[in-house]
C-alpha cells in the first residue's frame, strides 16, 4: 500500500493502483451509475492525446523537460493501444464538470510514466499529475477537448454503419425493383408502387441523415485548449494554445482548431446539443423504418405480410411456430434511448452558468451511449434482417390483380367518371377490375393486363403513352 494526500487528507492506495488520491474521493463520492469510465475507451483514447499534445506543446515552451515529457508520452501511448482503461475507476456521472475524470487521466498517466523511468508510483516529485501531466490546462479545457475527440470518433463510426445499412437497403431495392405492391397512405390502399422503390426510399431516407450527421462534425473540431480555467489562459505559457491545438491534430488525426474565443467555448456547450439532435434526427427516421419493417412483414396469416423478415428466434413461451420482428424491435428501442438522451443533453447544456458548464460528464455519457448503441442497432438490423428479408411474390401479385385502387392510374386514359364506374362496380360484385372493364366495354382484358406492369404503374406519365 503507498500513501498518498491532497489537502483534505491522505489516503491508502492499493500498490498495484496507477490512480491516486483524486480518483480514490471521486470513487467514494459518486457510486451512481456503476458504469465507470473504463466503458468509455474512446473518451480515454482522447484524453491521452489530449495529454499527449499538452506534453509536447509544455516541452517546447520550457514548461516541464525533455525527460518529463518523453515519459508522459510513452504513457499516453500505452492508452492510445488499450493499456490501462480498467485503470480508469470513476464513474461517467460526477460531479465537478469532469474534474474527477481528468485527474484519473492525469494520475494513470503520471504513474505510468514513472514506470516507464524505472520508479515506483507516487514518485510525483519526479513527475506530478497536477504540475507536468496536467500542465497548462485546467479540466475545463481538458475534459471537453477529449469529449470532442471520442465524440469525433464516435460520429464516424456510426457513419460507417449508416453506410453499410444504407448499402443492404439498395441492394433489397434492385432485388425487388420489379416487384409490384399497393401503396398505402393512412394505413389504405393507394395507388401502386414497386417493393423496390419502398426500399430505395429506406435508402435515400439513411443518405440523407448521413449527409446532416457529416456536415455537422465539424463541431467537434473546434476546441478550447490553451483556455486553461475559464478561458483566459491563465497559467499557460504565451503561444501555448495554438501550439497544442497543432500538436492534437497531428497525434490525433482529426483536424482540430483553436476556437476564435475561449471564453465563450469554455462556457458554451451548444455543440453537443447540435449533434444530439441530429442523433434524434437519425433515431427518428431509423424508428420510422423499423415501424414499417414491422407492418410490412406483419402476419403471416392475418397481417400485411408484403416481406417476410429471415426469423431469428422462437417469438413466445407459449404460441408454438410465432417468430416476432425481433430485429426492428430493438431497433426501435435504441432509437427510443437516443431521443431520451437528447432530452437529457438539452437540459444539461441549458443549465450551464456564467463560464463554465458543469454537467458535461452526463453529455459525454449520454453521446457515447447514443453513437455507440446506434452504431450496434444498425449493424444487427442490416446483418440480422435487411440482408434476409423476401418478398411475398404471391400474395402482392394477387393483391394487384385484385385491387380497385388501380382505376386511379386509368384516369389518364379513360378519364375520371369511367375509371370510377369500374371501382364502384368492382367492389360492388367482387371482381376484378381487368373483368369490370371488359364488361362494361370500356377496356379488354388483354389491354388492361398490358398496363398492369411496373414500368407503366410507376412512373409519372407512363400510362399516356401507352
Amino acid at each position: 500500500m503507498r500513501q498518498e494526500h491532497d489537502f483534505i487528507g491522505i489516503k491508502t492506495i492499493p500498490p498495484d493502483a496507477y490512480w491516486g488520491v483524486h480518483t480514490a474521493r471521486a470513487v467514494e463520492n459518486f457510486p451512481i451509475t456503476g458504469q465507470t469510465v473504463a466503458h468509455m475507451p474512446a473518451l480515454i483514447r482522447a484524453f491521452a492525446f489530449v495529454k499527449k499534445a499538452a506534453a509536447q506543446a509544455n516541452l517546447q515552451l520550457g514548461a516541464i523537460n525533455e525527460t518529463q515529457a518523453n515519459a508522459i508520452a510513452k504513457a499516453c501511448d500505452d492508452l492510445i493501444a488499450g493499456q490501462l482503461h480498467e485503470q480508469f475507476v470513476t464513474d461517467v456521472i460526477q460531479g465537478g464538470a469532469g474534474t474527477s475524470t481528468n485527474m484519473n487521466a492525469n494520475e494513470v498517466i503520471a504513474n505510468r510514466a514513472l514506470e516507464h523511468l524505472g520508479l515506483p508510483k507516487g514518485t510525483y516529485d519526479v513527475i506530478h499529475p497536477n504540475d507536468h501531466v496536467n500542465a497548462s490546462q485546467s479540466t475545463n479545457d481538458s475534459y471537453p477537448t477529449a469529449v470532442k475527440l471520442a465524440t469525433y470518433a464516435g460520429i464516424q463510426k456510426l457513419l460507417i454503419a449508416l453506410a453499410e445499412l444504407r448499402s443492404a437497403f439498395e441492394a433489397k431495392a434492385g432485388e425487388f425493383a420489379h416487384i409490384l405492391k399497393i401503396g398505402r397512405t393512412q394505413l389504405q390502399d393507394a395507388v401502386p408502387m414497386t417493393l423496390g422503390q419502398e426500399f430505395s426510399a429506406f435508402a435515400a431516407m439513411i443518405a440523407d441523415d448521413e449527409k446532416r450527421l457529416r456536415e455537422s462534425a465539424y463541431l467537434m473540431t473546434e476546441v478550447n485548449m490553451g483556455g486553461t480555467a475559464i478561458g483566459t489562459g491563465i497559467n499557460a505559457p504565451v503561444g501555448y494554445a495554438g501550439a497544442v491545438t497543432k500538436a492534437l491534430a497531428e497525434i490525433s488525426g482529426v483536424p482540430v482548431v483553436k476556437a476564435g474565443d475561449l471564453i465563450a467555448a469554455t462556457g458554451d456547450t451548444g455543440a453537443f446539443a447540435d449533434i444530439s439532435g441530429i442523433l434524434k434526427r437519425v433515431a427518428v427516421k431509423l424508428s420510422k423504418i423499423s415501424n414499417d419493417l414491422r407492418l410490412l412483414s406483419s402476419g403471416p396469416q392475418a397481417g400485411v405480410a408484403d416481406i417476410k423478415l429471415p426469423a431469428r428466434q422462437a417469438g413466445s413461451s407459449i404460441m408454438p411456430g410465432k417468430v416476432n420482428p425481433v430485429i426492428p424491435e430493438v431497433m426501435n428501442q435504441v432509437c427510443f434511448e437516443v431521443i431520451g438522451n437528447d432530452a437529457a443533453i438539452t437540459m444539461a447544456v441549458e443549465a450551464g452558468q456564467l463560464q463554465l458548464n458543469a454537467f458535461e460528464p452526463l453529455m459525454a455519457w449520454a453521446l457515447h451511449k447514443s453513437l455507440s448503441h446506434l452504431s450496434s442497432a444498425c449493424k444487427t438490423l442490416q446483418v440480422n434482417c435487411v440482408e434476409g428479408i423476401v418478398a411475398n411474390e404471391a400474395l402482392l401479385d394477387s393483391r394487384i390483380a385484385e385491387s380497385v385502387t388501380l382505376v386511379t392510374a386509368l384516369n389518364p386514359l379513360i378519364g375520371y367518371e369511367k375509371a370510377a364506374k369500374i371501382a364502384k362496380t368492382a367492389i360492388a360484385n367482387g371482381k376484378q377490375i381487368a373483368v369490370v372493364a371488359e364488361e362494361l366495354g370500356i377496356m379488354s382484358r388483354a389491354e388492361m393486363n398490358k398496363l398492369l406492369v411496373a414500368d407503366k404503374l410507376t412512373r409519372a406519365g407512363a400510362l399516356t403513352a401507352a
